[in-house]
């Protein structure tokens, strides 16, 4: 049986050491080396999306790779992809790394310099427990699919452009089109999607914040479930209390609820924290809302910038969304893009927020009118940004299905449609109320 092993190695030197002495194994069959944590779980994300079976048996990790520190990266790997077999490559194999390495999922550690007899016996280890849990995958049906979810992140400029409604909107357009979706409140100190879904919760992200492995079970204790279907996992109560997520915490939550659920959509305010950092690194899609004004979009630079002097995500990686929209209006979405250096969003929010006004002041923005111009834009957004599913007959007509309340399923503007456009360009957008993020 071949093996194929996946090196994860930064320095040049050690690549092509650790490949020459893999070559050597028996069986072996080692791929190119993937030279940071970024390329590693792209690449496996891929293979997965293709099929299980074309996932390596084994994955070698070396201790000095980055950005993700190496701990971290097996335990996000081990979480995302249960079949793979990884060992960690490593100076210091004391017993203190040893358990810290099989807390975090790996399958065995090999000291540094290399030796044939050592890397032989640890990589056919691995391999033979990749091949186990693949037969006992395949034989009992489980529901492992791949990669795990899509993760979108939703960052605002500065308080008060419309994050938290963007990122409640574009959750029940992915939940409606038949995802399962967690919408997780990553505004630690000040996040409100308890209080515009009008929901009253004992548990928060501060509860898994401790937890090293976090099960289903325990995810499940925490999270809210809503009567929309959408799954919370909520800032809170306390602000004070956001402190206790960490950048390491932060990562072991969403890799847990990728694994769960289809869509994962984090609101992440307008703060930059160590959690909120680590949750828009990990992001498949990350989005940053601004307003066409001068302040938001100073803004929306200065946290792209930053982004990118802590290698968090490149401005070119991240797409952004007009809200508050009018076409009178001196700033508009290319300039934006210009001055930004970010993808903008075909799909900008118009001004409009009388149509918002009584369903956030109700908390009750779940049961917002189809026809509403935001909604529409919202919901034309999730289309754009490929979290919603379509059938083949709305695939061949350009439209997508919403759930009305009824339950059933129909053809609606509301849904991926290009938003409709007011011809006095009047009125107010998402966000424009200080008590609206």
């Amino acid at each position: 049986m071949t093996t194929r092993i996946l090196p994860a190695v930064g320095d040049p030197d050690a690549a092509r050491s650790v490949t020459t002495l893999l070559s050597q194994l028996p069986d072996a069959e080692p791929a190119t080396p993937v030279g940071d944590s970024t390329q590693l779980i792209d690449t496996l994300a891929r293979l997965a999306g293709e099929a299980l079976d074309e996932l390596p048996e084994v994955v070698l990790v070396h201790e000095r790779i980055g950005p993700v520190p190496a701990l971290e990266l097996i335990r996000e790997v081990s979480l995302r992809f249960p079949s793979v077999g990884v060992v960690m490559i490593t100076m210091d194999a004391s017993p203190n790394l040893f358990a810290d390495a099989m807390d975090s999922g790996a399958r065995g550690l090999v000291s540094l310099p290399l030796s044939y007899e050592e890397l032989a016996n640890r990589v056919q280890a691995a391999a033979q427990w990749s091949a186990g849990v693949r037969r006992h995958l395949t034989s009992g049906r489980q529901e492992f699919t791949g990669p795990g979810g899509t993760v979108v992140t939703v960052t605002g400029a500065k308080g008060g452009v419309g994050a938290t409604v963007a990122a409640i909107q574009l959750a029940l357009a992915a939940q409606a089109s038949g995802n399962t979706v967690a919408l997780v409140d990553m505004d630690l100190q000040t996040g409100d999607i308890a209080s515009f879904l009008d929901v009253q919760f004992r548990r928060s992200l501060v509860d898994l914040a401790l937890i090293t492995d976090i099960s289903p079970r325990v995810l499940a204790d925490a999270v809210f479930s809503h009567m929309t279907g959408l799954a919370l996992l909520l800032a809170p109560g306390e602000g004070e209390r956001g402190e206790e997520v960490s950048d390491r915490s932060a990562r072991q939550i969403v890799s847990a609820l990728r694994t769960r659920y289809e869509i994962v959509v984090i609101d992440c305010g307008s703060q930059m924290n160590g959690a909120n950092a680590a949750a828009i690194e990990m992001a498949d899609v990350a989005l940053l809302v601004t307003t066409p004004d001068v302040v938001a979009v100073r803004g929306a630079k200065r946290i792209v910038r930053m982004w990118e002097r802590l290698q968090i995500r490149k401005a070119e990686e991240t797409v952004t969304l007009v809200n508050r929209h009018t076409r009178n209006t001196e700033i508009q979405p290319p300039l934006i893009q210009k001055i930004t250096g970010t993808r903008v969003a075909s799909a900008a929010v118009p001004a409009n927020f009388k149509e918002l006004q009584a369903s956030i002041d109700s908390g009750r923005l779940h049961e917002l009118d189809a026809k509403s111009t935001v909604k529409q834009a919202l919901w034309s957004l999730a289309g754009e940004l490929g979290i919603v599913k379509e059938s083949a007959a709305a695939k061949k007509s350009g439209t997508a299905l919403v759930k009305r309340n009824s339950g059933g399923f129909t053809n609606d503007r509301g849904s991926i449609g290009r938003p409709r456009r007011r011809r006095d360009g009047s009125g107010r957008g998402l966000g424009d109320s200080e008590g609206t993020r």
